[in-house]
């Protein structure tokens, strides 16, 4: 036991251990990068990027370390470079872990799902930004676990630089049991050095796990000697009042004031969106704000839409209506050009969005982000899309900072206005999953006003909803209406359609088969498949 002691403090010993870490440092932080990048090489659509990514992930996964380390060591000095046992076996972990770890970003990007890359798009975020801010903080989750179990291991295999004569711990301790040959003491003595250094990064591990999961709290949390003392939350900086715990219960003392607050909801915020909505935009009165011409689009051969031709006017409300695979969201994903049209065109403030004319035919344009930015078209998706990573507040946030450049304190008070605006002002800390469906719709029409858009998509903003529900979204959108914001809204809701649209456009098989006033299409139909489809729906309850 005393020479277990003697060799656990030995310096000699220690200087190993630190060689190690270094190596294992150095290496794992540029294995990320390159990783990262392998990943994305291996994600792209062109075989010139995938196909090499590919080949390189296939050697250094498939060839044992310990080759691979004796090849940098006799291979470099013969090519010029003489980088020392050191950097030498750093090249060869981090060539090695690059493989590894690019697999293990790749499925952690995969899982992230598509629709949340869609909201992004919708917001005018770009492929990097996306990336940035959407995808890997919520990649993370999947890839730490992985990525802190390589990193540990790392740590361990560097016993392996050995052979290429790195100095480390392992090495160090074969050096005194050749003096002395104590091997139990000596040894013992490096492997607790080893659990000792696997143990702290196992904790680095589980606190990054910790900021990047789900159930983390997102509201000012008092420190263990405050809370302790019982000492106050200090108020946030931007002077918002300090937000109430992640849950959906209130306080008792305050359960009255919450639901009053909740209930309460003014039209100031909605009147200033409508406004920048029906601002000027250089088109005669009476022209189009949004104009579809012979529209077609296909899916793997399969016709979605068929020669479409529709039109809305500034200030109008549309509600599109009809049977399930229609084309009705396919419609509006044409309009915010989140799918490419096949053929037709479409027209937003007299301007095609995200497409140029070359050689007399529309092509999309390489900055497609920019154009939706540009293009300020608001969208609500069926299953609210919310960024699930990010606080009720930051949802919002996002998009009118990061794409438009605004200032982040004027924007978290119109985020705060739009948040009382629709009801929720007391969830901007919350992060979605803890938001009831019909809250969590409401904050996905913030989010999309957030950016002060000129047009306003919905696509089946009801759908997934309880009907207890559907009532708090869809009053929303009315005072949305009764502002005069431009809308194109996708629902089966017929009573909805009748107190809200100007217009009700009935679609079947990717055309418009009918459309006219409320009165018009829901009360006398001209076609005999939009009163059938009229009468399912009345059967249903939707009437």
């Amino acid at each position: 036991m005393t020479k277990f002691l003697e060799y656990l403090v030995d310096p000699f010993l220690w200087r190993g251990l630190v060689v190690a870490i270094q190596i294992t440092a150095v290496s794992m932080a540029l294995a990320l990068v390159l990783g990262l990048l392998l990943a994305l090489m291996r994600e792209s659509r062109h075989a010139v990027i995938r196909l090499p990514a590919a080949f390189y992930t296939w050697l250094m996964r498939g060839t044992p370390l310990l080759l691979q380390l004796v090849f940098l060591y006799t291979a470099l000095p013969s090519l010029g470079f003489s980088l020392g046992p050191v950097v030498t076996a750093m090249i060869g972990f981090t060539m090695n872990e690059a493989a590894f770890s690019g697999e293990i970003i790749r499925g952690g990007i995969k899982s992230v799902g598509k629709s949340q890359v869609v909201a992004a798009s919708s917001l005018g975020m770009g492929p990097v930004l996306t990336l940035r801010r959407v995808i890997m903080p919520q990649a993370l989750r999947a890839i730490v676990p992985a990525l802190g179990n390589n990193a540990i291991s790392m740590l361990k295999f560097t016993s392996l630089a050995s052979v290429i004569a790195v100095n480390e711990l392992t090495l160090r301790s074969q050096t005194i049991v050749a003096t002395n040959f104590e091997f139990f003491p000596v040894f013992l003595a490096a492997g607790a050095m080893y659990l000792a250094a696997t143990t702290v990064m196992g904790f680095g591990q589980s606190a990054l796990e910790r900021k990047f999961a789900l159930d983390r709290p997102t509201t000012p949390q008092a420190g263990f000697f405050a809370r302790a003392v019982g000492l106050p939350l200090r108020r946030p900086k931007d002077g918002a009042a300090t937000p109430e715990p992640d849950t959906d219960v209130p306080p008792p003392s305050t359960e009255k004031t919450a639901e009053a607050t909740e209930s309460k909801t003014t039209t100031g915020v909605a009147d200033l969106i409508a406004a920048q909505a029906t601002a000027p935009s250089g088109q005669a009165d009476d022209a189009h704000f949004v104009s579809c011409r012979n529209v077609a689009k296909a899916y793997e051969g399969r016709e979605i839409l068929t020669g479409v031709d529709l039109d809305v006017r500034q200030g109008e409300v549309v509600v599109l209506m009809g049977p399930s695979g229609s084309g009705k969201s396919t419609m509006l994903r044409l309009i915010n050009h989140l799918e490419d049209v096949d053929d037709g065109e479409v027209l937003v403030d007299g301007r095609h969005v995200g497409y140029e004319l070359k050689d007399g035919t529309l092509r999309p344009v390489s900055r497609l982000s920019q154009a939706r930015a540009d293009a300020r078209i608001g969208m609500v998706f069926q299953h609210f899309n919310l960024f699930d990573h990010l606080t009720v507040l930051d949802n919002i946030c996002i998009a009118p900072v990061r794409v438009y450049g605004r200032d982040p304190k004027e924007t978290r008070e119109l985020a705060m206005a739009l948040l009382r605006d629709v009801g929720l002002e007391r969830h901007a800390h919350h992060l979605p999953h803890r938001l009831s469906g019909g809250q969590q719709q409401r904050v996905a029409i913030a989010r999309a006003l957030a950016i002060q858009p000129k047009l306003m998509l919905f696509d089946e903003p009801t759908s997934a909803l309880d009907p207890e529900l559907v009532g708090e979204v869809l009053q929303v959108i009315r005072r949305l209406a009764e502002a005069g914001m431009t809308m194109l809204v996708v629902t089966h809701e017929v009573r909805f359609a009748r107190e809200v649209a100007d217009r009700v456009v009935f679609m079947d098989g990717g055309k418009v088969v009918e459309q006219g006033s409320p009165e018009d299409v829901l009360d006398r139909p001209s076609q005999p498949r939009t009163q059938r489809f009229l009468n399912l729906v009345a059967q249903s309850g939707g009437v």
